[in-house]
């Protein structure tokens, strides 16, 4: 399968990208079933993706957002209110600034098996079955995870769940996340790529052969293939698409 790789010039270009992809995909979502499912991404680049979605896109005419529903891929376990909260970013940046229809927070200030186990009956009541998500949006660390899927971790191995504790033992924590099968059952995935530091991880994961339980995000292989949404910067040690 060839890969959907999108370069832009710099991180301003990449966001711009980003939100024009997760309007289209909106659109069309809500004309064709009436309602679109989102899981958010934390990060510095979809912050920024975030606010233009609010500043060029927030009104009505531009998008009905009383039929966006926003979910997350993780989150860490700490509150709501917390600097390092992945959903305290989206509140500030997006979901206090548009009239989302739903908002499906994982609880990090929960027993994270806790926390988990109600996401995951969550995300079965909304979607009436296995969750189907419309569009995830994701990031990849420079150690290739994304979302909460690190390297060697039992996340990576879950194939009969939608959302889990996933102990991070470099980290030393337990972090919120979305399983492998939930996030390749969506209807489409997109990958925010942004800055040097990404280059050597983006291109194992495209181009390299290494594990992909040393590389987690290689295991992301949804029908449609990812979209990734990268800089130049990050790009720049693959070779540009013709």
């Amino acid at each position: 399968m060839s890969v959907n790789l999108r370069i832009y010039r710099d991180v301003l270009e990449l966001s711009e990208a980003a939100a024009h992809v997760f309007v289209e995909e909106a659109r069309r979502s809500i004309d064709e079933t009436g309602r679109f499912s989102v899981a958010l991404a934390g990060g510095s680049t979809p912050k920024r993706a975030y606010e233009m979605l609010a500043t060029e896109y927030g009104e009505p005419k531009d998008l009905d957002w009383g039929r966006v529903h926003a979910f997350f891929g993780d989150e860490r376990t700490v509150p709501p209110d917390h600097e390092d909260s992945n959903y305290r970013m989206a509140r500030e940046t997006l979901l206090s600034r548009v009239p989302v229809g739903s908002v499906h927070r994982m609880r990090g200030e929960l027993d994270p098996r806790e926390a988990a186990t109600l996401y995951e009956r969550e995300l079965v009541a909304f979607f009436g079955g296995p969750p189907v998500l419309d569009l995830v949006l994701l990031g990849i660390g420079e150690d290739g995870h994304t979302a909460s899927l690190f390297p060697r971790t039992p996340a990576l191995d879950t194939r009969d769940r939608w959302a889990v504790a996933n102990p991070v033992e470099k980290l030393g924590t337990t972090r919120l996340t979305l399983t492998v099968p939930a996030i390749n059952a969506a209807r489409m995935v997109a990958f925010l790529v942004a800055g040097e530091g990404k280059a050597e991880a983006l291109r194992e994961i495209l181009k390299g052969n290494a594990d992909p339980r040393d590389y987690p995000a290689k295991l992301i292989q949804p029908a449609r293939g990812p979209v990734w949404i990268v800089d130049e910067a990050a790009a720049h040690l693959l070779e540009k698409p013709s």
